[in-house]
């Protein structure tokens, strides 16, 4: 299990460009906290055919993001941080990172993602989503403004294993923080205000009794595992869009990480991680923390 406030190792990952900053800025403050040790590794999409139409263009990219790499070590430098920095070349540099993730030991993978879209659609780049789906650890997802204080956190459960994973990792990044922890359980309604409605005051009509029996289960065995660990946390079952109301709640609560699971490693190279975890990565203003469950 990885606590944010006990890792031993971690892989903070960068493409160079701004929407890693959050990562960068965030991940080492976290090495700075725990006494982790780091690595920090960029990987460039390589594309046999535009080394053989454009070396020149192919060489500049090695060049800036070697750049890139010496201004974090710099910047870990001044805060007193040693740390492993490398570049590779890939062509598929989610698969890369994985592997890198393994040879270094890494319990915690740290990145950012691709702003957000126009559209409520989640459009967060195939690079993270992937690497989530094929990382052997957890991945905290970084966005370029967002601050980790571990203050106030939200996990999502569903009473799935998965789920069950995520919330007894809040539950003790909670204890280890001090942190506010809001457990929530989210059941569809497709008439439903997500925020007007709460278990109490749902129809039946509205929601299915089975789904909102599974919400309560997985919200009480997440509770109850919090009580035994000292931990108080408010529990709320709503209905609506379960991302929607993920990302929503969180912005109520102020939370500044949202804990989730996320399905084990794929056998395939198109990630199946679950339409709720990559919206909710995709859309949060916050940090998400996406737990692996261990097989």
């Amino acid at each position: 299990m990885v606590q944010i406030t006990g890792l031993k190792n971690i892989l903070i990952c960068t493409d160079g460009s701004e929407f890693s900053g959050g990562a960068i800025r965030e991940g080492l403050r976290l090495v700075k906290k725990t006494g982790a040790r780091v690595a920090v590794v960029s990987v460039i999409d390589f594309n046999p055919e535009l080394q053989a139409l454009a070396p020149d263009l192919v060489d500049k990219m090695e060049t800036d993001i070697r750049k890139h790499l010496s201004v974090i070590r710099e910047e870990a430098a001044r805060e007193s941080i040693e740390l492993e920095a490398f570049t590779r070349l890939s062509t598929t540099p989610y698969i890369e990172i994985a592997k890198e993730a393994e040879r270094t030991g890494a319990d915690l993978i740290v990145m950012g993602r691709r702003g957000k879209t126009g559209l409520k659609r989640l459009l967060m780049g195939s690079v993270t989503k992937r690497v989530i789906g094929h990382a052997p650890c957890s991945v905290l997802v970084v966005p370029r403004e967002a601050k980790l204080e571990c203050k106030k956190i939200l996990c999502a459960v569903d009473g799935s294993v998965y789920a069950n994973a995520a919330a007894a990792e809040a539950v003790m990044i909670s204890k280890r923080c001090g942190a506010d922890l809001t457990l929530i359980s989210v059941v569809h309604a497709e008439t439903a205000s997500a925020f007007d409605i709460v278990h109490s005051q749902m129809h039946h009509d509205l929601i299915a009794e089975n789904e909102l029996r599974v919400a309560e289960s997985g919200l009480k065995s997440a509770k109850e595992f919090a009580e035994k660990e000292d931990v108080r946390c408010e529990s709320i079952v709503l209905a609506g869009k379960p991302y929607e109301v993920i990302v929503n709640s969180a912005l109520k609560k102020s939370a500044d990480l949202i804990v989730m699971g996320s399905h084990g490693r794929t056998g395939v190279d198109k990630l199946l991680m679950g339409s709720v975890a990559e919206r909710v990565v995709g859309n949060s203003e916050c940090a998400v923390l996406v737990v692996k469950a261990r097989k």
